[in-house]
């Protein structure tokens, strides 16, 4: 059977699209433990891309990513102009979503806690870190094939 024909198979498209996701797919997988990647703009306007590790609400459409203040995604953030959009993705097999917002780097107390309690939550409890701050993403757009509810 060809793998990507494009021609019906069974009565069905040979192409996956968003209505055959199944919907507990489509609502676990930001909950499941997954590596996710996080593009930020360099000061030249390159993409810098980099593994993490990502939360997100759907209550409040806030993804969130722990990190070292000194790394460079954070360094880029802050050199960036306020309501710089980045994105954060995430794939297994079929199933991808990318989330895109603006992101805002915090170094609050409250919000580092809260970040670190929902990553222990998806991945498992974070090392002590004195420098981490938290990147929050304010979602304003979802792509995939599984996106979280709401989208």
């Amino acid at each position: 059977m060809p793998r990507h024909s494009g021609k019906a198979v069974m009565g069905k498209s040979a192409v996956t699209s968003q209505s055959n996701t199944p919907p507990a797919a489509a609502d676990t997988f930001w909950t499941e433990r997954r590596i996710c990647f996080l593009s930020t703009p360099r000061p030249d306007g390159t993409p810098h891309l980099v593994p993490v590790g990502v939360t997100y609400d759907p209550e409040t459409r806030i993804a969130r990513v722990i990190s070292s203040a000194g790394s460079k995604k954070v360094r880029n953030l802050r050199a960036a102009t306020p309501g710089t959009v980045v994105a954060v993705s995430q794939a297994e097999g079929r199933l991808w979503c990318t989330l895109e917002g603006t992101a805002t780097v915090k170094d609050d107390p409250e919000a580092v806690a809260d970040a670190e309690r929902r990553y222990a939550e998806r991945y498992k409890t974070p090392r002590p870190n004195p420098q981490r701050v938290v990147i929050e993403i304010t979602v304003t757009r979802a792509m995939g094939t599984a996106k979280p509810p709401g989208w």
